[in-house]
């Protein structure tokens, strides 16, 4: 179904379940965006390059850009959904459940030029979605993928793990194999403050389909014990074959631990800006 046409079903479907003219999807230059109040959402899509080979694409992690600049220019039908929407007068989990499906399905839309070539789209879940969703984790979007041509295990659903929200662990992971049970993958996602004993315990439990690892700040990190902590974190992955991924690869360090410590995918600033370099080398080589 081309795009457009996939726009005005989803705006049609919320139009129904709102009761109200809430058409929040638009299609603009071959991008779908999504109202949610005065914020504007996008997608920016960043390519998950495997480690050992970073020409190779393996799929496409989604990464939320909102604006509200724009709100005071809203074109006339833009404007029109912004006062549709029902007034919040504070965050609550339906308006957070709300705002994650909008985007999910941002994400979704503009995946789908890509869905042919790459095998998944890694997206991150807010946990207050989880814990606000009481039972079917996955149900709703499952039939925006459908919908699309794609199927659940095409979509990496993942959770970042943060110690705030550790009384509700078991809640989260509860929620996560809902997701599973629907033919989703999953994904734990990690910094550097979260590699202890109880985030590997949490790995231990769940046996995700992929681990994933922030390396914030690695470029000036300084720690004589990071790779053995790393490799320990993918020989785990390893052993409960899974796939690990390091974000923010945004240096050539970095991307040298990335590749000393075992990581299979990344992602980071240092492969587009090596990906140009070998642009711009070729260019010149041809001409």
């Amino acid at each position: 179904m081309p795009l457009q046409q996939l726009v005005e079903y989803f705006n049609d479907r919320l139009e129904w379940e709102h009761h109200s003219n809430f058409r929040p999807f638009f299609l603009k230059e071959g991008v779908v965006h999504g109202l949610f109040g005065p914020i504007r959402i996008g997608t920016d899509l960043v390519a998950l390059r495997k480690v050992s080979n970073p020409s190779v694409i393996a799929g496409f992690s989604a990464r939320l850009g909102v604006t509200t600049t724009e709100i005071p220019h809203l074109q006339k039908h833009e404007l029109e959904q912004v006062l549709s929407l029902p007034a919040r007068q504070s965050i609550n989990p339906d308006s957070i459940v709300d705002f994650d499906r909008l985007a999910r399905t941002v994400h979704m839309l503009n995946f789908l030029p890509f869905a042919h070539e790459q095998e998944f789209l890694q997206l991150e879940v807010d946990p207050r979605h989880i814990l606000g969703v009481k039972k079917d984790h996955g149900a709703y979007f499952q039939e925006v993928i459908l919908k699309c041509g794609l199927e659940p295990k095409n979509i990496v659903i993942t959770l970042g793990i943060n110690s705030v929200y550790a009384p509700y662990y078991d809640t989260l992971l509860e929620g996560l194999e809902n997701y599973r049970r629907r033919g989703y993958r999953i994904a734990l996602k990690f910094d550097y403050q979260a590699l202890d004993g109880s985030a590997m315990a949490l790995v231990s439990r769940l046996a995700p389909d992929f681990i994933c690892f922030s390396a914030a700040h690695f470029e000036t990190l300084q720690d004589n014990t990071l790779l053995e902590k790393l490799k320990g974190l993918t020989a785990l992955v390893r052993k409960i074959a899974a796939q690990s991924i390091i974000f923010q690869v945004d240096g050539r360090k970095t991307a040298g631990i990335a590749r000393q410590t075992g990581f299979d995918l990344a992602l980071g600033e240092y492969y587009a800006l090596q990906e140009a370099k070998s642009f711009v080398a070729g260019v010149r080589k041809a001409g």
